[in-house]
């Protein structure tokens, strides 16, 4: 398992709110918004993800991409880490690590 990309997310409760503060302060239009549920807005290489209803924490956390969520939750369980269930999203699917000092959710988009 390997990451392929990681993003701060940051739970929100007004997504159009949000999305127009980051979005001026930031100086970049967000690359992605899923009604009142998601936002991301690209910096370079870097990804500030905002997270409205659909959100796995209410603390700003790390988000890990990987190009298999199950395989990944099953190599992590394997050396240790505890996990909660997978879940399927909108367009992903993810689990969090439990036990760390910051919320981490694992994804992958569906094929």
């Amino acid at each position: 398992m390997k990451a392929q990309s990681t993003s701060i997310v940051i739970p929100v409760e007004s997504m159009d709110e949000a999305v127009g503060q980051w979005s001026t302060l930031l100086g970049v239009e967000p690359t992605f918004v899923d009604g009142d549920r998601w936002a991301q807005l690209d910096i370079g290489d870097t990804r500030l993800s905002l997270a409205g209803s659909d959100r796995s924490s209410d603390e700003v956390g790390l988000l890990i991409k990987v190009s298999d969520a199950r395989a990944a939750r099953l190599s992590l369980i394997e050396i240790g880490f505890k996990t909660g269930s997978l879940v399927s999203g909108s367009h992903e699917e993810r689990f969090n690590v439990e036990n760390l000092n910051v919320p981490v959710t694992f994804y992958s988009k569906y094929s």
